[in-house]
């Protein structure tokens, strides 16, 4: 099991996925989950493994989706009776009222893709500005004319021409025009056919303005051509190569930590699953999501049918129907259990 456990994770990273470890680290019987069971959650809901029945699963996917979206690990304690040390940072803590006397603990540890940046042209500025990101960990992908292993400081993928359909992107990945002077036309018009983050070349407004019209003669869409950042970095009063290079790569910092990894490809709710994976429906009382396919009990309230997880919730929610909902149309935080 284990085995077929890292072939799964080793699959992920190599596709660039987004993904969770979920781990048990400490259980107190009886619970279900036994130290050193794993699972591996997928960014559209998928759990691969075992870490707990019932509500477990259920609040690991939550806290699994979220630690992709954010990036930040975190450990559940999840029982019947616990110490109340939900103020520790990266705790957090589920008081069950439904689950027997047993507690377990997991540690979420989200795994996310490397930031991909495609660098077009071979000048003093792109080359610096390859060496730069790939010092942070960035995949580098390096593209220029003629351009060979010297060209650039050890990138990842190596184009020889202006073409990039053979560069796989994202709407997280970047992409930097550094031509100047050499084809800068052609590479936008390449540059704008890809799905990323942000486009940005380095040229002066007025260079900017005037190659913005044979974008839209080229046919180029006049949103995306608005959307490029020109000058692109930070204004830092560079003046040398590393310093402009330095300033590209902030940008490009700041606008990927504010992305979510979630909105790298599609919506979690537009991510078709694949078949025998289970429909989540987030309980109304606790916040947890419940199998569509397997709940607890089911309840009809003005025409939605309504999941739950235990008979806690389900008990607190007919005495109140109205309240849940209307707490949850609002946004509202559940209250819990």
């Amino acid at each position: 099991m284990f085995e077929k456990h890292y072939e799964t994770l080793l699959e992920l990273r190599k596709k660039g996925e987004p993904f969770v470890q979920a781990m048990v680290v400490r259980r107190e019987a009886p619970s279900s989950g036994k130290a050193g069971d794993k699972a591996i959650v997928k960014r559209n809901g998928e759990l691969l493994g075992w870490i707990g029945g019932g509500c477990v699963k259920g609040i690991v996917l939550k806290e699994s989706l979220d630690a992709i979206k954010t990036g930040k690990p975190r450990l559940l304690r999840i029982g019947k009776y616990l110490e109340n040390q939900s103020n520790q940072q990266g705790v957090k803590e589920y008081k069950m009222t439904c689950q027997s006397e047993g507690t377990v603990e997991i540690f979420i540890e989200p795994f996310l893709p490397q930031p991909h940046l495609v660098v077009m042209g071979k000048t003093v500025i792109a080359k610096s500005l390859v060496k730069l990101a790939k010092s942070i960990g960035y995949k580098v992908t390096g593209v220029a004319p003629d351009a060979n292993l010297q060209t650039f400081e050890k990138v990842d993928e190596l184009i020889t021409r202006y073409q990039l359909e053979n560069v796989a992107t994202t709407a997280s990945s970047f992409i930097v025009v550094a031509t100047q002077g050499d084809q800068d036309e052609k590479a936008l018009e390449e540059a704008l056919k890809k799905n990323a983050a942000f486009v940005g070349f380095v040229a002066s407004r007025k260079k900017m303005q005037s190659i913005a019209g044979y974008l839209k003669d080229a046919g180029c869409d006049p949103a995306r051509i608005e959307a490029i950042r020109s000058p692109v970095g930070i204004d830092i009063n560079a003046k040398q190569p590393d310093e402009v290079a330095l300033s590209i790569l902030a940008e490009i910092i700041q606008v990927k930590n504010s992305l979510e990894v979630l909105t790298a490809d599609e919506p979690l709710s537009s991510n078709p699953k694949p078949a025998g994976v289970p429909d989540y429906y987030i309980n109304p009382v606790c916040g947890v999501p419940v199998d569509k396919n397997n709940p607890k009990h089911v309840r009809e309230f003005e025409g939605e049918k309504v999941y739950f997880c235990c008979d806690g919730c389900t008990v607190k929610f007919d005495k109140d129907p109205a309240k849940y909902i209307k707490a949850r149309n609002l946004g509202l935080e559940p209250e819990g259990m």
